[in-house]
């Protein structure tokens, strides 16, 4: 597994951020079945730059969380059996790896919505790297069902990494 981590902000963590990030993409991709080693890109910024990106990509003009980039389509959430046939383009040429896409979390949201809802931020940040992590492997959150889907991997992520609230 490969992951890249861009810091675009100065705002220091009190713990092993890079490590953390690492391992919940490393465990999100084993709870939504990714048989393949995967390449994800992580830009660390802040709400300005978020609400640039979260402005001209989805139209909205407002700081969030965490947008999520996939590369690949999926006909169904984490349905990873067609890739190769169907998108050989979303594997890496020299490492094989396949290539998932690009998350961005804003730190002052972390640390604000840590705050906010009385947990750690290594627990914010963790939450939001599986639930991006997630969106890469074409889980969604819009209807109801895909919603609790969703929520009930990312537990399963944060229970088997013991990262709690």
């Amino acid at each position: 597994m490969t992951v890249h981590i861009e810091e675009e902000t100065g705002i220091p963590f009190s713990f092993d951020y890079a490590a953390l990030i690492e391992r919940v993409i490393e465990k999100t991709l084993d709870f939504a079945g990714c048989p393949y080693e995967a390449e994800v890109n992580v830009l660390l910024t802040d709400n300005a730059s978020i609400r640039e990106i979260n402005k001209e990509n989805r139209g909205v003009d407002a700081p969030t969380d965490v947008v999520s980039f996939p590369f690949a389509e999926y006909d169904r959430p984490g349905n990873f059996d067609t890739l190769e046939e169907t998108q050989p383009e979303v594997f890496h040429p020299d490492t094989g790896e396949l290539m998932l896409g690009d998350i961005v979390i804003s730190v002052e949201r972390v640390v604000s919505q840590a705050e906010e809802y009385g947990h750690s931020a290594e627990r914010e940040l963790g939450f939001l790297t599986a639930h991006s992590v997630l969106h890469l492997c074409g889980f969604d959150h819009q209807e109801e069902e895909e919603r609790k889907t969703m929520e009930e991997k990312q537990r399963e992520v944060m229970n088997a990494l013991k990262i709690y609230r």
